[in-house]
């Protein structure tokens, strides 16, 4: 009996003894040491010291991609030659630069098509003045302005159409060389008039697109020049950046427009001037062959021929 006392006694200690030594060890992980702590704290420094490195970069790389010059309004801006410049620019900068190229192609076409058919007039009408003055009659004069030679030249039908009124009066039985020489003088006078005006539209063609391209050209250029400074605003707003080398290659496709425009302008004044001149000139032969002629024809009727 003593000695199952003394055994119960002995397993209560021991398990006291075993609740007491758990108890730290159950606690230990809440809270920890003074060597973890100071070991830990080094280690906190190292991660802020990072953090506090990372951020002038990343503030550093921000600038960087807004003042990338390569892109204004989301649009990638390639080399800046007058080609790049083109491939890049906007639609409606794009019709107005094509619209202008090909005024410019025109008006220098224009100026071959006329340097040649002045020219050849020119020489024709030479020609035809020279056999018109060695003619001795009305009929001399009329077969030599309706030859093949001298087809479509401006005096050889003038004197065509004189002489034909003359023809047709005698066909009708008119005194032509007298009661009804008046007359007659006057209608081969008005058949000449219409033959001079019908040769100033004809020498006229083409001026009416060359004044329209020198004087219409470089607003048109403004137009699409205008149009792209617009979009080259609207590409600062996008990216928050007033960094002229992210502006610089919208503007530069804009003023390329305004060059264009002057491109053609330039030339077509320049040939509108030009060809006024030797239109007014050769209108100014023309008159003074008409007067040549109608008195030609009124001298000839008064000799009866």
């Amino acid at each position: 009996m003593i000695d199952t006392k003394k055994t119960n006694l002995l397993l209560a200690f021991a398990g006291a003894l075993v609740l007491a030594t758990a108890a730290p060890a159950m606690a230990a992980p809440t809270t920890p040491a003074a060597g973890d702590t100071a070991a830990a704290a080094p280690a906190a420094e190292g991660a802020a010291a990072a953090d506090a490195a990372a951020t002038p970069a990343a503030d550093a790389a921000a600038p960087a991609a807004e003042a990338d010059p390569a892109q204004v309004g989301g649009e990638s801006h390639g080399e800046l030659t007058p080609v790049g410049m083109f491939l890049q620019a906007a639609m409606v900068v794009k019709v107005v630069m094509i619209g202008l190229l090909l005024a410019s192609v025109l008006s220098w076409t224009l100026l071959l098509i006329k340097i040649f058919e002045l020219g050849g007039l020119n020489r024709a009408s030479d020609r035809f003045l020279e056999a018109f003055r060695g003619a001795n009659t009305l009929s001399e004069i009329r077969r030599i302005a309706i030859s093949d030679e001298f087809e479509g030249n401006p005096l050889a039908d003038m004197a065509a159409a004189a002489t034909d009124e003359v023809e047709i009066g005698r066909q009708a039985g008119l005194d032509v060389a007298g009661a009804n020489r008046d007359s007659t003088v006057s209608r081969a006078s008005a058949a000449v008039a219409a033959v001079q005006a019908g040769l100033a539209k004809r020498l006229a063609g083409g001026q009416t697109f060359l004044a329209s391209v020198g004087s219409a050209g470089p607003f048109i250029g403004l137009f699409a020049t205008v149009y792209g400074i617009m979009n080259s605003f609207i590409g600062i707003a996008n990216t928050n950046t007033t960094n002229l080398a992210v502006v610089a290659p919208g503007i530069a496709e804009a003023l390329l427009a305004t060059a264009i425009g002057l491109f053609a302008a330039i030339p077509a004044v320049i040939f509108y001037n030009y060809f006024q001149v030797r239109i007014s000139n050769f209108g100014t032969r023309a008159d003074q062959f008409g007067t040549e002629l109608l008195n030609r024809v009124s001298r000839q009727l008064d000799r009866g021929a």
